[in-house]
């Protein structure tokens, strides 16, 4: 069965690393960003040297999703003032906008050797570490925020998610638990002891992952998470509530469709509606190995040999070693 997708933090960790360093410098509509960057094109032709122009037209363009040309603006400015942090932050931001994560990181590094008192800086780089996976500088760096600011949600809720990466599910749930105590509105902190709890405690996970539905009702991934609970609890009446509910905020999710097919198939014995609901999985993503095995299973239960074979040899051109589609061939060979 499809589980449920692994912690989704980095994308959003990215979101908000722009959007805390680049929306905070400029508030604004579109026609004054635009303004804004008329007259400070007019302003760098006649100061070509000057920084903080370069800095600031660099973040704007960062920000208006122009990252590459912002990257150019905001190395020139480093390089004119080495000394200036906060220009290494956006540049940092720039870098990472482009992919650039080495290079982000290298950047953020040098800003803490400059000022190491500042845990904004720290902060940022236990972000950049973090996506990077390098679980233990990011935890120096987060250490150095709380050491500062103890009650830091950020900084706990990740030193929480690095210390479940790496298996310390102790250590996890004990800083998950504090953030939830200091910020009971603070949805991704429940939903994550949810996840932690579902395979041990139902009761408790399902009370975790309603809360932080609760707070955030239309999130889809603590709904999903939900509805594998209930599912794997053998609660399927509810788990497949939720996940047509989910399907009607996002009907292209590969997995809710997959874990509606997976329940017809195994649990009602329904071929024909499995098969229908792993097609819409693959129609959502024609990487979604296990709907291709699954249907696959479905149609040799069904008696269709030939298409059968046709899904277990396509599971294993994404994945040659993939062993269910293995079974599944030789099964029908």
């Amino acid at each position: 069965m499809k589980r449920t997708p692994l912690f989704t933090l980095l994308l959003l960790l990215t979101i908000a690393v722009l959007a805390s360093a680049c929306g905070s410098r400029h508030e604004g509509q579109p026609g004054s960003d635009a303004a804004r960057l008329e007259a400070l094109d007019i302003q760098i032709q006649r100061h070509p040297q000057k920084a903080s122009l370069l800095a600031e037209r660099g973040s704007l363009l960062v920000r208006l999703g122009r990252a590459k040309e912002g990257q150019y603006d905001l190395e020139r400015a480093v390089k004119l003032k080495p000394e200036n942090v906060d220009y290494m932050m956006w540049l940092a931001d720039a870098y990472l906008a482009n992919g650039n994560t080495d290079q982000c990181f290298h950047t953020l590094a040098q800003a803490e050797e400059l000022e190491p008192a500042r845990t904004d800086v720290h902060l940022k780089m236990g972000e950049i570490a973090y996506i990077k996976k390098n679980y233990d500088r990011s935890l120096k760096s987060l250490s150095q925020v709380t050491e500062a600011d103890p009650d830091n949600r950020t900084a706990l809720y990740m030193k929480a998610s690095i210390y479940k990466a790496k298996g310390d599910t102790t250590s996890a749930v004990s800083l998950f638990r504090k953030v939830c105590d200091l910020y009971p509105d603070y949805a991704p902190a429940f939903e994550e002891l949810g996840i932690i709890y579902s395979p041990r405690n139902y009761p408790l996970a399902t009370d975790y992952l309603n809360t932080a539905l609760r707070l955030d009702s239309t999130n889809t991934n603590t709904m999903y998470a939900l509805a594998l609970c209930h599912q794997e609890a053998g609660h399927i009446d509810e788990a497949e509530s939720l996940y047509h509910r989910l399907l009607t905020i996002n009907p292209n999710s590969a997995d809710a469709w997959h874990n509606l097919g997976y329940i017809e198939l195994f649990h009602y014995k329904d071929y024909a509606k499995a098969i229908g609901y792993m097609t819409k999985a693959i129609e959502a993503d024609s990487q979604c190995i296990e709907a291709l095995v699954n249907r696959g299973c479905a149609y040799e239960l069904s008696g269709r040999t030939a298409d059968a074979r046709r899904d277990f040899e396509a599971a294993l051109a994404i994945d040659s070693d993939y062993p269910p589609a293995l079974d599944g061939l030789h099964r029908v060979d």
